[in-house]
């Protein structure tokens, strides 16, 4: 049986349980559970604290598990990231009070805050940069102005929430995390198969599929606009001067290529969403 560690709250909990349905695992109904089985997929799933996940799975106690980078390299946890997920983006950043700093070698000998001592010790080793690690479970920006440190290494999105507490970014990117696979080293193998559904549910919703009528004098230009993973699939109609197309894009593409298939003669032109797939 294959144990899959999940987020059992926080950015990651949601997305993470929704992926694991579309990719045909039964998760629990009820969260207050803590631990779920799956024996139609012959899986076990183990609702932990995205923080602990990696450990947990390091250990070999549990074979996968659904966590972001940034929780897996602050653990210094063993646990090997074997696929980025594509949601729960975020971005580390270094802040401290405007115009006090400029390089990180201007915090050596001095108090950083931060919920992620471990990446940013690993960090700040490799730019040979010495500070005091102070270490808070939230609330980082408010450390400054408290006064138990002289800088901050927090996650930063628009930057508005460090601006109120007075503060301005500096120095380089720490890390740019997301949600990601890991796994122990134990040799499972539903982990393959775990991990090309999730695949399948990433494809799904980076993709989705168009039909579209085109004439067939304009079929290589068509082609040229919206080339699909390999070739687009081309079938006749009842007129031969007419012809179908369905073809994979992405999404985000998706209303540009609309609007150059149309002037181009394109009729007739669909859009489908994609619930999983293998490529």
């Amino acid at each position: 049986m294959l144990r899959i560690a999940v987020p059992n709250k926080g950015t990651l909990s949601e997305i993470a349980a929704q992926m694991l349905f579309e990719a045909g695992y039964t998760g629990r109904s009820d969260p207050r559970d803590l631990v779920v089985s799956d024996p139609r997929n012959d899986v076990e799933f183990f609702y932990l604290r995205p923080r602990d996940i990696a450990t947990y799975v390091g250990s070999g106690a549990l074979d996968v598990g659904i966590t972001g980078r940034d929780f897996l390299l602050d653990s210094h946890s063993p646990a090997l990231e074997i696929a980025s997920l594509d949601f729960g983006d975020s971005t580390f950043r270094f802040a401290g009070p405007a115009g006090r700093f400029r390089e990180l070698s201007d915090m050596t000998g001095l108090r950083v805050a931060t919920s992620f001592p471990g990446l940013v010790e690993t960090f700040l080793a490799e730019h040979d940069v010495s500070v005091e690690l102070v270490t808070l479970d939230g609330a980082v920006e408010s450390a400054v102005q408290l006064g138990v440190a002289d800088a901050v290494a927090d996650v930063v999105s628009t930057g508005s929430t460090l601006r109120k507490a007075g503060l301005e970014i500096f120095g380089p990117v720490i890390l740019v995390s997301t949600a990601v696979l890991i796994s122990s080293a134990n040799d499972n193998p539903g982990i393959s198969t775990l991990l090309r559904r999730l695949q399948g549910v990433v494809v799904a919703r980076q993709y989705v599929m168009m039909d579209y009528d085109i004439p067939l004098a304009k079929l290589d230009e068509a082609a040229a606009l919206a080339s699909g993973m390999e070739s687009p699939t081309v079938s006749s109609l009842h007129d031969p001067d007419w012809v179908a197309v369905r073809v994979m894009i992405p999404r985000v593409d998706m209303n540009l290529v609309m609007d150059s298939l149309y002037d181009l003669g394109a009729r007739a032109i669909l859009i489908s969403t994609i619930h999983n797939a293998r490529l």
